[in-house]
């Protein structure tokens, strides 16, 4: 699902960007003030179902030639299962470029450089700083209760070709401010990613339609084994709190519950046409970012 993340986002912050010339009261009250030299340290913790990681992100706030901010990530210290994981040499040198104002949080990376378990540690990263974005740029977030909802202009792809034949994904954002504690100088946001009323995914098979909760059905995956296709159907939500500094806008903590319900049959032939009974396909990820000492 990594490549899902990478195509929605690439997506929505082109459409995102528009907003960045237009400050908000959302962008007025949760403004990053960033100062050159400063660092930021995290700790993120992961489930995804039964299968756990652990990592360590360093960051130094530098100032670009062009006189923008930006946020430098290093990656250490990962544990997977409780299995300390040395890094190669190139997710050693591997950085991460993000930022909390110009037209867009980041330039996607080259992931085909860092070794593939610190893949989800990256990506979730990114989901954050996304999530940040679009709440600073495309609504009027001024007190706790507010809320609006950001219809999502593309749907999300992390078909492969290879292995995962299909893969989409299509989700709204419905973005509130759930608190704002001035004594503690802390904003709390909340960021559900949430079904559309009328998905725009395509269904291979007719079977793929039918719903798997209270809502149609917005995620879909055909899948590539040995010697069949699996193809599977359902429901994906996310819901990203967010804790942000008032007095600098940087982020303080984060959580991320990703739950996908789906069924899954595995078929014959590629029009999943002849296939299996429906199994339960269930995925549930829990995403916990801690900051750790800041320096400037």
């Amino acid at each position: 699902m990594m490549m899902r993340l990478k195509i929605g986002i690439v997506f929505l912050i082109a459409f995102v960007g528009s907003f960045a010339q237009h400050p908000t009261p959302s962008a007025e009250l949760l403004s990053r003030r960033y100062q050159s030299g400063e660092q930021l340290n995290y700790l993120m913790n992961a489930r995804n179902n039964d299968r756990r990681y652990q990592v360590q992100l360093m960051a130094v706030v530098k100032k670009l030639a062009n006189g923008q901010f930006v946020e430098e990530y290093a990656y250490t210290d990962l544990i997977v299962d409780g299995v300390s994981q040395p890094l190669t040499a190139a997710s050693r040198e591997f950085r991460q470029i993000v930022t909390l104002t110009g037209d867009a949080p980041f330039k996607f990376p080259d992931l085909s450089k860092v070794q593939p378990t610190l893949i989800g540690p990256i990506t979730d990263l990114l989901t954050f700083y996304a999530d940040l974005f679009l709440a600073t740029r495309a609504g009027r977030l001024r007190e706790p209760g507010d809320r609006f909802l950001f219809p999502s202009p593309s749907v999300s792809s992390w078909a492969d070709g290879t292995r995962v034949l299909m893969g989409e994904g299509a989700i709204d954002f419905d973005i509130r401010l759930t608190g704002l504690d001035s004594s503690r100088g802390v904003a709390t946001l909340l960021v559900k990613h949430v079904p559309p009323t009328t998905p725009k995914v395509k269904f291979p098979a007719e079977w793929m339609r039918e719903r798997i909760a209270d809502v149609p059905n917005n995620w879909i995956q055909v899948r590539r084994t040995a010697n069949a296709y699996v193809g599977a159907a359902g429901k994906e939500t996310f819901d990203v709190e967010l804790k942000i500094s008032l007095s600098n806008g940087e982020i303080l903590s984060a959580t991320m519950d990703n739950l996908v319900e789906a069924v899954a049959r595995e078929c014959r032939d590629v029009a999943l046409s002849d296939c299996s009974e429906p199994r339960p396909h269930r995925t549930v990820r829990r995403i916990e970012m801690s900051r750790g000492n800041s320096e400037r």
